[in-house]
């Protein structure tokens, strides 16, 4: 393995990082051309060096609120002629270390840039700024009958959705922003503004620099505009939750469910720790043992044989029979229970940090990745969580430690990197949804080899030469 074993390399720390000052001379063209969308406030700043995850570096020297396509071409423009970093940012809910200033620079807040510019609905498309949430997009289409179903638990923003190539729990309908991005509009690091693809469901014209640009993490332009591909809601929608006896006897049942071709909408796995955690946060009473959280999206007719066929499943492996929510507050209760499992995690140990893993393998090969996994997490006796988006072969483990106990945070180092290495060992990735940020630099090795990290590198040089679009994430040029 390539991948680093210190827990200091394992987070790629910041300190390590060519740190490169902005310079006065800048920060008075921003505040002469930006006025009052300049801030140099320190807890403005503060609060755009940080993200959801447990890594710190020191906070940007200023913050610029883009409030159109020109704001951030010009911003982009005025750090390029100063070979300054400009770090991209949307909600701030990003658990890679995407949003950090490891090399200084200014952030660049998008989230003023939150509007729909259009819809269009007899091709199932809209197109967007990047500021805007998915909760918002929902809410701004629902009327019409179409939804948006990426849905990666934070209310996120589509700009930073696109970057980190998100995904959600009902990716395995509805797949992740890979497949639902149809075309983007992004300012390059010279701070022209450049169109990629369009509102046509596939093409054959020139290289697909959509696909390039959806997950470069901000590294290879800031976007401005996308164009998403929407779906009608579904006729019926049902939500059930079953428990398992055994996380095997759940993952089991997942695997079968895909096989066999049941188009779920979302499969959800929650084990013991977890529902315990959910329970005291959301003030639920929900059976305290590993469980599937599923819902089901079609006619009458398809939803009930789907749900017949996945109960039948469950049977087997001894299942209990399905709660159902059918009302869609109850199915909401249920939900937002679930999103809020990592807060619901933080709160069940006062003070923690949540070093959260990321990893995805082949449906054939879940149970065994998942259950060695959890063989070690319970070996190590650290306090963890576990959810899982595992319809698609994808779940996450979050170890609770005490972020002032440093032999806690080797520890919870230690279990990342042995299931990222089981994981690739698998077929599978280093991460499924979140991106690579900082702390999964030393895994892409593994993963994609040094001639795919190499070419990486060359596209990102030929692209930003000054390496100035959130530098030092992905890997270090």
């Amino acid at each position: 393995m390539n991948a680093p074993t210190h827990p200091d390399q394992l987070q790629a720390a910041p300190s390590a990082q060519p740190w490169r000052a902005a310079p006065q001379a800048l920060l008075d063209a921003l505040a002469e051309r930006f006025g009052a969308q300049l801030s140099t406030a320190l807890a403005v700043r503060e609060q755009h060096g940080r993200d959801e995850g447990s890594i710190s570096a020191p906070p940007p020297s200023a913050v610029v609120f883009a409030e159109s396509v020109q704001d951030v071409q010009d911003a982009v423009r005025l750090a390029a002629q100063h070979a300054t970093p400009v770090i991209p940012y949307g909600a701030g809910s990003s658990l890679e270390g995407h949003l950090l200033a490891v090399q200084g620079g200014i952030s660049l807040d998008v989230s003023r840039m939150n509007q729909v510019l259009s819809i269009d609905a007899d091709d199932l498309t809209v197109t967007v700024q990047p500021g805007i949430t998915r909760k918002a997009l929902n809410e701004a289409i629902k009327h019409i009958g179409l939804f948006f179903p990426i849905d990666p638990g934070a209310d996120a923003s589509i700009g930073g959705m696109a970057a980190t190539r998100a995904s959600g729990t009902n990716a395995v309908r509805y797949g992740t922003m890979r497949d639902n991005v149809l075309a983007l509009q992004a300012v390059t690091a010279q701070g022209e503004v450049v169109r990629t693809g369009t509102r046509a469901r596939k093409s054959s014209a020139g290289y697909d620099l959509t696909r390039l640009m959806v997950g470069s993490e901000g590294t290879l332009g800031v976007f401005t505009e996308i164009t998403l591909r929407v779906y009608p809601l579904p006729e019926a929608v049902s939500a059930a939750i079953c428990s398992f006896p055994s996380i095997e006897a759940a993952v089991r049942t997942v695997i079968q469910t895909i096989q066999l071709g049941v188009p779920i909408a979302r499969v959800e796995l929650i084990d013991a720790h977890s529902v315990r955690m959910v329970n005291a946060y959301s003030k639920l009473g929900l059976r305290e043992e590993p469980m599937l959280l599923m819902e089901f999206h079609g006619s009458p007719a398809s939803v009930r044989e789907q749900a017949e066929t996945v109960q039948d499943i469950a049977r087997e492996w001894g299942g209990q029979d399905f709660e159902w929510a059918s009302t869609p507050e109850e199915r909401t209760r249920l939900w937002t229970a679930r999103h809020n499992a990592y807060f619901a995690a933080v709160q069940s140990r006062p003070g923690c940090k949540a070093i959260s893993t990321d990893t995805c393998v082949p449906i054939s090969r879940l149970a065994d990745c998942l259950l060695e996994s959890v063989a070690e997490a319970d070996a190590s006796g650290l306090p963890y969580f576990l959810v899982g988006h595992v319809g698609d072969g994808n779940f996450h483990f979050g170890y609770l430690i005490d972020p002032d106990a440093p032999a806690e945070r080797e520890t919870a180092e230690r279990l990342n990197h042995q299931l990222v290495a089981r994981a690739l060992s698998l077929g599978g990735t280093c991460t499924g949804e979140h991106g690579v940020g900082i702390h999964k630099m030393g895994f892409l090795v593994d993963e994609a080899g040094a001639g795919a990290v190499a070419m990486m590198r060359a596209i990102k040089q030929a692209l930003d030469p000054q390496g100035i679009l959130n530098p030092g994430k992905i890997f270090v040029c």
